[in-house]
Order: C-alpha cells, then structure tokens, then sequence
C-alpha cells in the first residue's frame, strides 16, 4: 500500500486537523508516514500546504513528485488547481466549492469550477453548508474529509477515532459535532 496525498488550503481552514487525523489512522495501522507542510505567510489567509506519503514499506522522501498524488484534498476551490500538475493518472480531486476570497482578482468560482471540470472529474463538496448542518461551519474540514475518506485508503471508523483522538481534549461535544461533519461528507461518496 502507498497513498500519495496532497492536501491543500489557506492559513485557518484546518489543513493541518486534516493531517493529524490521517496521521493518526496511518500510525495506528502500523504504516510508514512522511509528512511535509508550508504554512502560508500569515496565520489566517496564506496558503497551506501539506504532503502525505504512507506506506507498508519505508519511506525515503518527503515531498511528493509531480505527477503521483493519489489524492489532492482542497478546503479552498483556487487551491485545487494550483496542485495539479501533482495528481497522478488516475487520481482523486477533491474540492470545497466554497471559496476564500484572500488575494485581488479573485477569480469567479464557477471560471475555478469549469477549470477543473476541463481537467479532470473532481469530486465538488458544499463544505460550509454540510457543516453547518452537522453542527458548525468550523467543521467543514472534516466534512472534506469525510467526502475524500474513499480515497485515503483507510476506513471511516480508522479515521473516525483519529478525530477522537484529535478533538477528545476539547470535550464530546466537540468530538460529536466533527464525527457528524465527517459522517456528513462521507455520504456525499458512499451513497
């Protein structure tokens, strides 16, 4: 087994809770894990970056090569596009259609959408709106990954107690409330 997973977004969005939770199932199930991040320029705005790389065997490298992401997970739709050249054939995009509007010149998202749709056959995910009828909009990086849990390589329930393991210090309402956001997206590609 060898996941190659991009995960990209802005400063704030929860790119790195998306990681730890990947992490964690990665660590449980005994595989090997490299990780690299870029953090954006400011804390809440700038762009984030993280490469996952897990597998049964042991891993040399830390970045992914263009070309051979498995998965590009974006919480932010301007930030799928930018990663890829580093999605293999065959590979997953899976994006938010809700975007952060950080720099001038924006472009509209349908322009980002049909851009991506000409590329490639991404999987588009109302982040905000799901999570918000999970119980808080903040959740919307767990509802991206539970849309994008088919493409992980680990089951729902391996990545659902990471999310317990991540949240648990902050109370079970909080640990409820982000299962439910994961659940909720979840359905979007097991229904």
């Amino acid at each position: 087994m060898e996941k190659n997973i991009i995960l990209a977004g802005v400063g704030g969005q929860g790119i790195l809770s998306i990681a730890a939770v990947i992490d964690w199932a990665a660590l449980d199930a005994g595989l090997h894990l490299r990780q690299a991040e870029v953090h954006g320029m400011s804390q809440r705005g700038g762009a984030v970056q993280s490469h996952l790389r897990i597998s049964d065997s042991e891993l040399f490298a830390d970045l992914i090569s263009l070309g051979t992401a498995d998965l590009i997970l974006s919480v932010e739709p301007l930030e799928s596009l930018r990663y890829l050249p580093w999605l293999a054939p065959g590979g997953q995009v899976v994006t938010s259609t809700d975007p952060f509007v950080n720099v001038e010149g924006y472009p509209p998202v349908e322009r980002i959408i049909k851009a991506l749709n000409y590329a490639v056959e991404p999987l588009l995910v109302p982040a905000e709106k799901l999570a918000r009828q999970a119980g808080s909009a903040r959740a919307s990086n767990m509802v991206m990954l539970g849309a994008a849990a088919p493409f992980t390589g680990f089951e729902p329930e391996c990545l659902e107690a990471g999310i317990e393991a991540l949240f648990g210090a902050k109370g079970q309402e909080i640990v409820e409330i982000n299962v439910r956001a994961f659940r909720t997206g979840h359905q979007l590609t097991n229904a």
